[in-house]
């Protein structure tokens, strides 16, 4: 790689300016630390050189320790992958080095980088810089001193905040806080740092080890208040990620026992969660994500993207007004159009008090919120379609009303206009089966709050062109979204393989078990609701409709619960109308409703599928099981018929669109670390009891068979007729 490595230049001035170079982000891998323990070696060494200046190449200081390192360290197992980076090169050769150091900082310094600012001796920074510690989002803690230095920096308090909530800071607020010793221009960035670093070694300033400073930690009793608190706040934030306790544990060790007390226990706990299951989940979704953006045969055939300036939107609803939203924020022109005038305003309306949401909530100025709003114009007829690159169609998932927008929109829109539906489920041959635009018909589903869900899902047909997957993909990155490019089908991925998520949760209830508990239980997984609760807030309607694609689709292989049809029956939707499982008063949070007993006991009536007329008795794990088990066996159908890319793109799109806690690793991921014959066991098992909701596909079968993991996709018949689709 071009100017790869670590540069050391001395100036005449006797500074050593030590520069890492590891393009694009200046990553800290091991062949970077090594040379980083080579520079300072020679710098100490030689005579002319009186003091050293630490910066990073190309705009930026350095983005942190490699994390592909961390994904070697779990596929082998091999801990000694990790270098001494904590005592060996910041606390011996940088802090307690003989020659002072200085951090010239710009763009970001975050993770290891930061840490190896505060292991010199002044920082000096330019205003736009970003500041932080984000090790914990990886399922580890800062490694190289951090827990200990950022303290005795900006306090424990703030420190404490950074690091648990991986929130970065300006430089400017670093400054103030203590963080960075100047705030310079770009132009002065190395002279100021240089002259720093000199006046540091002719005890002009101040020559100070950051490890060493207690002023900012404050009385012990106090700082043991600081903490526990912390605890306390941690088990209620992140109940199943064990890093933040660690972290804690750490920091507390460092107040209790010194500076070097708190490296060494840092330094042995990191190598510890390096190697937990959350680490290995946390850094699989890290990878997996960023593996969404390579797509065979559209971003590896050498398109460019084309210009997205206006999209018109049809149906101005929750979704619609969502996805406008998400638009305009990101200054992308919309036409939004609905049936009537008094719609139509409502549809703007909405859109407005998104943005002024977003503005109440500090993630937009309300600068930025009047230039959105001028972006946005409405429509009641087509006339203005010409002028559209977009189209997105959002209306109900009616099949009759999709074909007949189509069939308009391919008339009032220019020849390469692009022709997206929001559609959650519905086959998208059949929403453009009465067009003649195949090539540039592709499903853009967004995920509800459109604004605020970070899931693009992209569908794309056999015949869909690959410039119109790049396009959409290019538009998703545009407006802060993950897009995930998947095959078609009835649900597509998401929606098809959580389809089973539901029903589960129905077949358990009619068995005799307790819905709040269900509830509980999933929630406790790390789901941010349980399933229940979820149907409370999509609305039953929409939970009918579905229901019946997949009857349709799926024929055989559902579970058929009178529960939502009885809830709707007794005058409940959930929290469209206040009432559901749940009652929703204003102000206040969701409370179960025990009235719902008499509604699920004439469910499991009608049912009647409890074995001897008893309520099963199931334990927590139980329930967990019978939840996804099945959707991993749906998974594993999608997998099979080649409706996703990779394995990892289900773990991303669970994680990002139907909330699977990211802590697993995703769903497949999950499923791996539990492994195939145990799965396919326990669906066997149910299934001689409940029918053939839960009975395992072939896929599973020859996994668990084989002794594979869930996440392999061999090649088949049914994966190679869909590689034309993907």
């Amino acid at each position: 790689m071009a100017n790869f490595g670590v540069h050391m230049e001395v100036g005449s001035d006797g500074v050593a300016v030590i520069t890492i170079s590891n393009p694009p982000v200046n990553s800290l891998a091991p062949q970077i630390v090594d040379g980083l323990k080579t520079a300072y070696a020679e710098a100490m060494r030689r005579d002319d050189v009186k003091a050293i200046v630490l910066t990073g190449a190309a705009g930026n200081f350095s983005a942190g320790f490699d994390i592909s390192v961390f994904k070697e360290i779990h596929r082998t197992g091999q801990i000694a992958l990790l270098p001494d980076v904590s005592v060996e090169l910041v606390v011996n050769a940088m802090e307690d080095g003989k020659k002072p150091s200085v951090a010239a900082i710009q763009g970001f310094a975050f993770g290891g980088g930061l840490e190896l600012t505060m292991g010199c001796h002044a920082r000096i920074s330019t205003a736009e810089a970003q500041l932080g510690l984000p090790e914990l989002t990886l399922g580890v803690i800062p490694g190289f001193g951090g827990t200990q230095r950022l303290p005795r920096l900006v306090g424990l308090s703030k420190s404490i905040e950074m690091m648990l909530r991986s929130k970065s800071i300006s430089a400017t607020d670093g400054n103030q806080l203590g963080l960075i010793d100047a705030v310079v221009t770009p132009k002065e960035l190395l002279p100021v740092s240089r002259q720093w670093a000199l006046d540091i070694a002719m005890h002009r300033k101040p020559w100070i080890s950051s490890l060493r400073r207690t002023d900012k930690i404050g009385p012990l009793s106090e700082a043991r208040q600081i903490i526990k608190a912390a605890r306390q706040q941690a088990k209620k934030t992140a109940p199943n990620m064990p890093q933040h306790q660690v972290c804690l544990d750490a920091i507390e060790e460092g107040v209790l026992s010194g500076g070097y007390a708190g490296v060494l226990k840092e330094a042995k706990v990191f190598k510890e969660l390096v190697l937990s299951d959350t680490s290995k989940g946390l850094v699989h979704v890290f990878f997996a994500q960023r593996a969404t953006s390579k797509v065979p045969t559209v971003t590896d055939i050498g398109l460019k993207p084309r210009k997205i300036k206006k999209v018109a939107i049809i149906g101005g609803g929750l979704m619609g007004s969502g996805i406008a939203t998400a638009l305009v924020r990101h200054n992308i022109s919309v036409l939004l159009k609905e049936v009537d005038s008094a719609y139509l305003q409502k549809g703007l309306t909405t859109v407005s008090v998104n943005l002024k949401r977003l503005v109440m909530r500090g993630a937009m100025t309300e600068d930025q919120m009047k230039k959105a709003l001028s972006l946005l114009t409405g429509a009641l007829d087509y006339s203005e379609f010409k002028n559209v690159d977009m189209v997105i169609e959002a209306v109900i998932e009616n099949v009759p009303l999709k074909q007949s927008i189509f069939s308009e929109i391919e008339k009032a829109c220019h020849p390469h206009c692009i022709l997206a539906t929001n559609t959650s489920t519905i086959d998208l041959n059949i929403v453009g089966a009465k067009t003649r635009s195949q090539d540039r018909i592709a499903g853009a589903h967004f995920f509800s709050p459109a604004h605020l869900m970070p899931l693009l899902e992209i569908i794309r047909t056999e015949r869909t062109s690959p410039q119109v997957i790049l396009d959409l993909m290019t538009i998703g990155k545009m407006i802060k979204k993950v897009p995930v490019v998947v095959g078609n089908c009835t649900g597509f991925a998401v929606n098809r393989t959580f389809f089973p998520y539901s029903q589960a949760a129905h077949l358990l209830a009619n068995l005799g078990v307790d819905i709040f508990r269900i509830d509980r239980v999933i929630n406790n997984f790390g789901m941010p609701i349980g399933p229940f609760q979820l149907q409370d807030l999509a609305g039953y309607g929409v939970a009918l409709a579905v229901k019946k694609e997949f009857q349709l689709a799926f024929k055989g292989r559902t579970f058929e619960s009178y529960l939502i049809e009885l809830m709707v029956e007794s005058g409940r939707n959930g929290k469209n109308n206040g009432k559901g499982y749940y009652i929703y008063d204003q102000g206040s949070r969701p409370r179960p409703d025990p009235s719902i007993s008499s509604i699920v006991a004439e469910s499991i009536r009608r049912a009647n599928i409890m074995p001897g007329g008893k309520p099963i008795s199931v334990t927590d794990q139980e329930i967990v099981e019978m939840i996804f088990f099945p959707v991993v066996n749906e998974a594993c159908r999608v997998m099979d018929e080649g409706v996703i890319t990779r394995a990892s793109d289900l773990d991303i799109a669970s994680v990002l669109g139907m909330g699977f806690p990211k802590y697993r690793g995703g769903l497949i991921f999950w499923a791996d670390s539990l492994g195939s014959e145990y799965i396919h066991s326990r669906l066997s098992k149910w299934a001689e009891t409940y029918g053939n909701f839960l009975r395992p596909s072939k896929y599973l079968e020859e996994r668990a068979k084989k002794g594979l993991p869930v996440s392999l996709i061999s090649p088949g018949p049914s994966q190679g007729a869909s590689k034309a689709r993907l």
